[in-house]
């Protein structure tokens, strides 16, 4: 073609307010033209005076945008879309003062009791620059198709309880849900800690961020097996990430 994108924009995974740019570039036969379009919902319009080739946003709500460039040819052609994800509750604090785009959890998944052959839907958000993609775990072994914010098993086994949580990652990093446990067909409410036989509490912590060393993936399965051991020696176990 007369005209080749050579850099896309990207998606982003921001609060509300924040003040970011998308990017595209292009090169072609003959000086080249830029015009961005935004899409809410079903409604797609062009964005009046957004001519150049970077366009200043002021996160506002969720929003699809994509980049038209054209020549003096009449040649034209279209960027990707890309997704604008605008948080509008984001807990105080969030995101970090200093925060350069790495993933920042917002919103973690919760403890879940369900019926064999139910549905399980697990979710978990993040806000990243670019847009942070998803991976959940369970007992610590990578999900394969579970890679979306939102983990959904239409049918569910006996074998799907277990500790389940998500890892968020961009260019810049990643981020760990909390863990949290599910149950298959169980009816009975787990004994709480003022019922438990003291002596026999064990309390397990597994570190997977650290401030001045990469972040580990090893913590997770770690209290996983030294969790189910303990509970084979008759300990009621705590598990905590991070």
């Amino acid at each position: 073609t007369a005209i080749a994108i050579t850099e896309q924009p990207v998606s982003v995974s921001v609060p509300v307010g924040y003040s970011f740019t998308l990017r595209c570039r292009a090169q072609g036969r003959t000086s080249l033209q830029y015009q961005w379009f935004c899409q809410y919902k079903s409604d797609c319009r062009l964005i009046p005076g957004a001519t150049n080739q970077d366009l200043p946003i002021i996160a506002e709500q969720t929003q699809l945008y994509t980049c038209r460039v054209n020549d003096l040819h009449r040649n034209a052609v279209f960027s990707d879309w890309v997704k604008v994800e605008v948080h509008q509750c984001v807990a105080r604090g969030l995101p970090p003062r200093l925060w350069q785009g790495e993933p920042v959890i917002v919103l973690n998944p919760s403890e879940q009791r369900v019926e064999v052959g139910q549905p399980l839907q697990l979710q978990c958000a993040a806000m990243g620059v670019p847009a942070p993609s998803y991976q959940w775990y369970r007992n610590g072994n990578l999900l394969e198709q579970q890679k979306r914010k939102k983990l959904w098993i239409t049918h569910t086994k006996a074998s799907d309880s277990g500790t389940y949580l998500c890892c968020a990652s961009n260019s810049h990093g990643e981020h760990w849900s909390n863990a949290v446990d599910v149950h298959i067909g169980e009816q009975s409410q787990p004994p709480s800690l003022c019922c438990m036989s003291p002596g026999k509490i064990a309390l397990l912590v597994g570190n997977n961020r650290y401030q001045h060393h990469p972040n580990l993936v090893a913590p997770v399965r770690d209290v996983f097996e030294l969790s189910r051991l303990l509970k084979h020696l008759g300990f009621q176990v705590v598990s905590l990430l991070d």
